[in-house]
């Protein structure tokens, strides 16, 4: 399992350098921020409707008891069904966004980004298995050579001036080098032998679940869309970068190993075990991380804006700011949407992610009525109201014990409070945020990491054992090695 969550975080930090690599040169040398946010805008349409494309095919296989060949096939084709029906509702709706936002551009956009969903099915299923059987390796092998192919693309055609399009091609390129890796990695190719009574099964658990993150999708998406509207383009981009660091500094200290959460507990449920102790576990890994993380990234946001991005962006700093620590919030309960569908409550999530669409959507709207600023500040009291909508229902249904979770908190909010004492001293004594420069931040890094590992043991964090069981496990092979090297 440690293979698997090493070959996992391998996947996802490689994707995270190279997006993040690409995102500041893009926006540092290439595009403006009005630019960022027409492709921002245009991405954001499309992906409420993306939902569509996978119709619940992962999950699905997933939970199926021998994911076979004949449900193989079945899916690929709905895949493929489906990845048709996605492109031509975004092109049908291509045309009235950009009406509606008066941006000619998203037209073209919006067609391109259409174009890449139809290749996204080769890789889907594939993905989907490699993932069943832990096979992280692959997974890590598909979504290296998207990435690269994203990066190597998008870099070239801005630095061409293509502008906003240079990110949409990008898409069609690393979707084709997903397909092609995971067709070579677990071939899936098309049949004729396909049985609507079959599909009909795959499909009526399909639509479940499609309307889970269809609802999903609206409040994750409309964001980009409601700051673009009521505050324009180059506000949309601001907003996007700042959610976006955010985003990929949360997925880069814990994301990594989201991937073997389901299956895991899908092997925990067959074998009858209680879920409580393990989800708490969960809950003290994000906490022991993420938090800190999300803590110091605010504290440093204006240098961080401007070493990244420059001057030109530096009116991002505060929505970051923002939006890092609202993401205390969303991890505070891992797994919300998964462990409810492997449990079989899909129905009821439904409900819950509905009410939870409806406060992402009001809360942003409010603070995208008074400017950008409130619409990020919006998004730490969206936070807050979505800890207490899911709390007591997902106690209930997982099991975990309260006493452990407030436990859990107190420990990982004591962690990311020492954490940010260096940081804090070095941009509020030392120097100001906007004299702090490279060598600074990096010396307040430094700091704050020594200060977190010392607030972790001093704290005796719950999730202590298990940072230093995946600790020794990545360090062993290098000691053993060195050892070797030495006896030599």
């Amino acid at each position: 399992m440690k293979s698997a969550a090493l070959w996992a975080a391998a996947s996802q930090y490689t994707q995270f350098v190279l997006q993040f690599a690409t995102s500041v040169i893009v926006s540092r040398f290439f595009l403006k921020p009005e630019e960022i946010g027409l492709f921002s805008v245009a991405l954001a349409a499309a992906m409420i409707l993306s939902v569509i494309q996978d119709f619940g095919l992962t999950r699905y296989l997933g939970r199926h008891p021998t994911a076979d060949e004949d449900t193989v096939r079945h899916c690929t084709v709905i895949a493929a069904a489906f990845s048709f029906l996605l492109a031509g509702l975004i092109l049908a709706l291509a045309w009235p966004v950009a009406q509606f936002y008066g941006e000619p551009r998203l037209f073209p956009i919006l067609g391109l980004i259409a174009a890449s969903y139809l290749l996204n099915p080769w890789s889907i299923v594939p993905v989907a298995l490699l993932s069943r059987r832990l096979d992280f390796r692959g997974t890590f092998i598909v979504n290296a050579a998207g990435a690269v192919t994203n990066s190597t693309c998008a870099l070239m055609l801005a630095a061409l001036g293509f502008s906003a399009e240079s990110l949409a091609w990008a898409m069609i390129a690393q979707a084709a080098a997903r397909a092609v890796a995971a067709q070579v990695l677990r071939p899936t190719p098309p049949s004729g032998q396909f049985r609507f009574a079959r599909a009909k099964e795959i499909i009526g658990f399909g639509s479940g679940s499609a309307l889970l993150y269809l609802s999903g999708g609206i409040g994750m998406r409309t964001p980009d869309l409601i700051v673009g509207r009521m505050q324009g383009m180059s506000a949309a981009g601001l907003f996007s970068r700042g959610v976006a660091l955010a985003s990929q500094l949360h997925y880069l200290v814990a994301g990594a190993v989201g991937s073997i959460y389901y299956p895991t507990f899908a092997r925990l449920r067959d074998e009858g075990k209680d879920l409580g102790p393990y989800y708490e576990r969960v809950v003290a890994a994000h906490g022991a991380i993420v938090w800190p993380a999300m803590a110091l990234l605010a504290v440093l946001s204006e240098p961080v804006i401007l070493l990244l991005y420059g001057e030109g962006w530096a009116a991002a700093a505060p929505l970051l700011a923002f939006v890092a620590v609202a993401e205390c919030c969303f991890v505070a309960l891992p797994l919300h949407m998964d462990l409810p569908i492997l449990l079989g409550r899909l129905r009821t999530l439904l409900w819950f992610n509905l009410a939870d669409t409806a406060l992402s959507v009001g809360t942003l709207a409010a603070g995208a009525a008074i400017g950008v600023e409130a619409a990020a500040a919006s998004r730490l009291v969206y936070g807050v109201g979505w800890f207490f909508l899911y709390a007591i229902w997902l106690q209930r249904m997982i099991g975990f014990r309260w006493p452990a979770a407030l436990r859990i908190y107190l420990s990982s909010a004591g962690v990311a409070l020492i954490t940010i004492v260096p940081a804090v001293l070095a941009v509020g004594v030392w120097r100001t945020p906007a004299t702090l420069g490279f060598l600074g931040l990096v010396a307040s890094g430094l700091a704050s990491g020594v200060a977190w590992i010392g607030a972790i043991a001093l704290l005796r964090h719950p999730a202590r054992e298990d940072l230093a069981g995946m600790a020794t496990h990545i360090l062993a092979p290098i000691a053993a090695r060195f050892k070797k090297t030495a006896a030599t």
